[in-house]
């Protein structure tokens, strides 16, 4: 049996976030899963949305604060990154980062994303409007890396 690690969630607002995932799988819109870390559910990663006509895809993750500072959430974005290029054949990625999050920004500047700029007020968060720093990476970008 899997472990979770502690998530500020209630019961309904769990039930939501499933069900909103589950929806979005279901239409080829996005995909959502969990991060495990010695067995335990510690976060979750994926892509908030794909847009397939446009081949660009944006990655979201949440990891659990006892669990940050490992290294784990970049080696999910790098999994992730080569996945929408080498199976989904995506031509970008974007992830999108509130901008004083500067841990989640790292992840995209270590990963080589480039800064294309900020969108303001982009994200209720909490009980305030956040502005997001957007990074992208493009297929021919990545594949120059490596």
């Amino acid at each position: 049996m899997v472990a979770m690690a502690r998530f500020n969630y209630d019961d309904r607002r769990y039930e939501e976030f499933i069900s909103g995932c589950l929806k979005g799988y279901s239409e080829n819109k996005s995909l959502t899963t969990v991060i495990l870390y010695d067995g335990e559910i510690v976060g979750t990663a994926g892509f908030n949305q794909l847009n397939w006509s446009n081949k660009t895809g944006q990655i979201g993750y949440w990891l659990s604060e006892d669990f940050q500072g490992k290294g784990i959430m970049t080696r999910v974005a790098k999994a992730l990154t080569d996945y929408a290029f080498k199976e989904l054949k995506l031509n970008k990625v974007e992830i999108r980062a509130a901008a004083e999050n500067n841990k989640s920004r790292g992840i995209a500047e270590r990963l080589g994303f480039m800064n294309e700029g900020c969108i303001r007020q982009a994200e209720w968060l909490y009980d305030h409007f956040v502005d997001h720093i957007v990074y992208g990476m493009l297929a021919n970008e990545w594949n120059q890396q490596e």
